[in-house]
């Protein structure tokens, strides 16, 4: 039966394709509705809270102050990490991080990193002796399907908040945390035997490969991470990162207007 029931829903799903329809009655291209709130963990220096459709995750950003890479003497780091617990859907367990919390915070790290919308130097304290750290933390509260967006909006976010809390480490006066830019991710998964934007919880158990793209504020593609087993064609690439550069701008702007 464990079998059985996504053999099923595969069928459906391809049958549903073939009409150009999907599951939940959206469009090929369609999100969910998106929720965003930031400032919200008290014991955070940068916080953010995402809902898409069934899917909710908060992220929280916090410092303290590491000795830099040798070959870096004068850069800040980033840590990224991600909590995928039982809470979140009954196919995780408890117990020390799955290769699937891993790949989570690895993708978002990376579309972050790559991007370089940190200015590392800025967190140097003392050149080759102590610089700031940068903890970014996931949390998947409910995972409705499409974490990895979720997350990566909710980061960003957050670190757009973000006050780095010099007073407490008595070394001078708190500070905004300085972002060049705004990378933003969207996610695409194959159903079907076609790729959609935003799968939900059944779309990703019933579909196949999955491609995330991470691009910055004028379209410049800095991150891109295929996950699971797949061939992708170039047509299908082109159309897809089509389709991102709209989905990328439309949640960017939503992050900008948490700012006003």
């Amino acid at each position: 039966m464990v079998q059985l029931v996504p053999q099923l829903l595969r069928q459906q799903l391809a049958e549903l394709a073939a009409n150009d329809e999907r599951i939940d009655g959206r469009s090929r291209w369609q999100s969910r509705d998106v929720e965003l709130e930031v400032d919200i963990l008290y014991n955070a220096e940068g916080s953010a809270k995402v809902v898409m459709g069934d899917t909710i995750v908060y992220v929280g950003v916090k410092f303290d102050t590491a000795t830099p890479y040798s070959d870096r003497p004068t850069s800040g780091s980033l840590m990224t990490g991600a909590e995928l617990r039982p809470v979140a859907h009954r196919k995780y367990e408890p117990g020390p991080p799955s290769p699937a919390s891993i790949e989570l915070g690895r993708v978002v790290d990376r579309g972050i990193r790559e991007s370089g919308c940190m200015d590392m130097e800025s967190l140097c304290i003392v050149p080759g002796e102590s610089v700031w750290r940068v903890m970014i933390d996931l949390h998947v509260l409910s995972d409705g399907g499409n974490i990895f967006d979720a997350c990566a909006t909710a980061a960003i976010a957050a670190l757009r908040t973000a006050t780095v809390p010099a007073k407490r480490f008595d070394v001078g006066e708190d500070f905004k945390l300085e972002l060049k830019s705004t990378p933003v991710m969207c996610s695409f998964t194959r159903v079907g035997g076609r790729y959609v934007y935003d799968a939900n919880e059944a779309e990703e158990l019933g579909g196949d490969e999955r491609v995330h793209i991470t691009l910055g504020d004028e379209g410049h593609l800095h991150s891109l991470q295929k996950g699971l087993k797949g061939v992708l064609m170039p047509e299908e690439f082109a159309e897809i990162l089509t389709q991102a550069g709209v989905r990328c701008a439309e949640l960017r702007e939503l992050i900008y207007s948490k700012e006003a």
